[in-house]
C-alpha cells in the first residue's frame, strides 16, 4: 500500500509498504481504511524540529501523520463487532503502541483509544482533523473542573480547538469568555450561540474584558496565542489566575509580565498538554472521554475546517500549502 513515512533525514517520501495484516491484529486495535488526513501544525512543526518529537508515538514503517478518519475494517477479539464497518476519526498520539500503523497511509491500524466513532450522517473527511481539538479541550475542561475554577478566556476564539470547546460548553454551565482578532471573526462565533465574544482590536476592549473578566471570574485561560495577547491582558485577569498554554499562533513574541503582577494577581503559567493531561493519561478516563465525544462529534462546531485536499503523491505542496488561518491542507488516500 501508499504511504508517507518520514525518512532518516526527517523528510517526507511516499513509499510503498506492506499492508497490515488482520490476523495479527492486537485485540484492543482497530484496523481502518483511511479516507483523509488533515495536516496539523504540530506535523509541520515536528518535521522541522525533529527533537520535539523524540519519544512521541511512533509507526511502523515510519509513517507520518497524527490525525485522520476513515472508516473500520477489522478490530480485535477484545473490542464488539459492531465497530466494523463504523466510521472513525483518529488522533494516533493519544495512545502509544508498537503495532501502530500510521494515519498517512491507505490503510492504518491504531488502539481503540485514539478513536472517536462517528455518526452515520456526516462525511469522514469534514471530521479528518478533529479529534484532536475535540479531546484538547475536553481534558482542558476535566482539569479546570478538577482545580474548581469556575470560568475560562479562550484567546484562540475561532480556532479550531476554540470551536471545539464552544460546542463543549454548549452542555456545561461553564462561563467564558471567547477573544478574536476581528470583529468578522466575532460576529461570526456570535452567530453560532457564543455568548461572550470580544475582538481584542475593538478601542474598548480591555475596559469590556477586565470588567467581564471579572463578573464572571474567568480564572482558567485555554491560550493557543501567547506572545502580545498574554503579555496584555494578563494584568487585566482576576486574582488567583491560571494561563495554560497550548499553542503558539501569536509566534515567536515573547510573553513579558512584571514580576509584581505575578505576586499581586498570584498569577500561574503552565504548559498544557493533551496527551500528557490526566484525561488522556488514565485509560479508563479516556475511554469515557471518547464515548461522551462520540455523542457529540457531530456538531458542525467540531468539524475541520478544509481548505485544499492533495493527493498523496502531493505531499510537498501539501506540507507547503498556506492560507486562512485555522484551514488546513488534507491528504485524500485515494484520490484520483
Amino acid at each position: 500500500m501508499k504511504a508517507i513515512c518520514v525518512t532518516e533525514a526527517h523528510a517526507l517520501e511516499l513509499r510503498e509498504v506492506p499492508e497490515p495484516g488482520r490476523a495479527d491484529l492486537p485485540g484492543d486495535h482497530v484496523l481502518v481504511e483511511m479516507e483523509a488526513s488533515a495536516i496539523n501544525h504540530g506535523d509541520k512543526m515536528f518535521l522541522a524540529r525533529p527533537t520535539i518529537a523524540s519519544g512521541l508515538n511512533t509507526s511502523r514503517h515510519n509513517i507520518w501523520g497524527a490525525s485522520g478518519a476513515g472508516r473500520v475494517l477489522a478490530a480485535g477479539n477484545d473490542l464488539p463487532v459492531y465497530l466494523i464497518g463504523r466510521k472513525v476519526a483518529i488522533y494516533r498520539s493519544l495512545t502509544a503502541s508498537p503495532h501502530t500503523v500510521g494515519l498517512w497511509s491507505d490503510q492504518a491500524v491504531v488502539p481503540f483509544t485514539s478513536c472517536v466513532v462517528l455518526p452515520e450522517d456526516v462525511e469522514a473527511i469534514d471530521y479528518s482533523g478533529s479529534l484532536v481539538n475535540a479531546i484538547t479541550a475536553y481534558s482542558f475542561l476535566e482539569e479546570m473542573e478538577a482545580k474548581q475554577q469556575k470560568g475560562v478566556v479562550v484567546t484562540a476564539g475561532s480556532s479550531a480547538t476554540g470551536l471545539a470547546m464552544a460546542a463543549l460548553l454548549h452542555d456545561r454551565q461553564t462561563p467564558a469568555i471567547f477573544l478574536v482578532r476581528s470583529t468578522n471573526s466575532r460576529d461570526a462565533l456570535r452567530s453560532l450561540g457564543v455568548e461572550h465574544v470580544l475582538s481584542t482590536t475593538d478601542a474598548d476592549f480591555q475596559t469590556h474584558f477586565e470588567r467581564l473578566a471579572e463578573e464572571l471570574q474567568t480564572t482558567a485561560v485555554f491560550d493557543g496565542v501567547g506572545g502580545e495577547l498574554i503579555s496584555s491582558i494578563a494584568p487585566l485577569l482576576p486574582v488567583n489566575s491560571n494561563v495554560s498554554i497550548y499553542g503558539f499562533l501569536g509566534g515567536p513574541a515573547p510573553v513579558s509580565i512584571p514580576t509584581g503582577l505575578f505576586m499581586s494577581k498570584n498569577l500561574v503559567m503552565q504548559r498544557f498538554s493533551n496527551f500528557n493531561s490526566a484525561t488522556v493519561r488514565d485509560t479508563k478516563r479516556l475511554r469515557e472521554a471518547l464515548r461522551k465525544l462520540s455523542q457529540r462529534i457531530g456538531d458542525p462546531l467540531f468539524r475541520t475546517k478544509i481548505g485544499q485536499t492533495f493527493r498523496l503523491d502531493q505531499i510537498h505542496e501539501a506540507i507547503a500549502y498556506e492560507t486562512t488561518p485555522g484551514r488546513k491542507a488534507v491528504l485524500l488516500m485515494r484520490a484520483k
